[in-house]
């Protein structure tokens, strides 16, 4: 026996949604001028960024001791962007000095020599001495420097250089 509500009507399941709730027309319109808006959007700021940047392209400047349209550098220290890179430039850079002939002060007659050369001078001529008691009164004793080991020798392009071995580290008895 079948129950039977009175006021209620049957629903049809048939379609499996509501046809009326969403329309694909409206959707398609809303997505069409959705893009509109973001062209016109894109195409302002365009004109917007063209327009200012030719009215005033630097900005005014920091100093007024700068001429218009420059700009001062920030304070040091400054970002390095590629730090590896110029530390090997800089390191190139310093074994060329230390390895090549060149002019210093070339008005005051100051040459550069290289390392190996200027050692081989200061053995050949010697260093200028004076006794202790010669010492200007007042004048501060300075120890003579320690002995640096190998790795304070390398300084900061040492470890772009490949590590040695020594006898001891391989086990050896052996010296250099």
């Amino acid at each position: 026996m079948a129950t039977k509500e009175p006021g209620k009507t049957p629903v049809d399941r048939g379609l499996g949604y509501e046809p009326r709730d969403a329309s694909n027309k409206g959707l398609l319109q809303f997505a069409f001028w959705l893009a509109v808006l973001l062209a016109v959007t894109m195409v302002g700021m365009k004109w917007t960024f063209d327009y200012l940047k030719k009215e005033e392209p630097l900005g005014k400047t920091a100093s007024p001791l700068l001429k218009q349209g420059q700009r001062e550098l920030p304070p040091s220290p400054r970002l390095q962007v590629h730090p590896h890179q110029e530390l090997v430039d800089y390191c190139e850079d310093q074994q060329k000095a230390v390895n090549s002939y060149g002019w210093v002060s070339q008005d005051a007659g100051v040459v550069r020599i290289p390392v190996e050369r200027a050692m081989d001078l200061i053995l050949e001529k010697g260093l200028p001495a004076r006794a202790a008691n010669e010492a200007p009164p007042g004048a501060p004793i300075i120890a003579p420097p320690l002995m640096a080991s190998d790795t304070d020798a390398e300084g900061q392009c040492g470890y772009l250089t490949e590590p040695t071995l020594t006898a001891a580290s391989e086990g050896g008895s052996e010296s250099k």
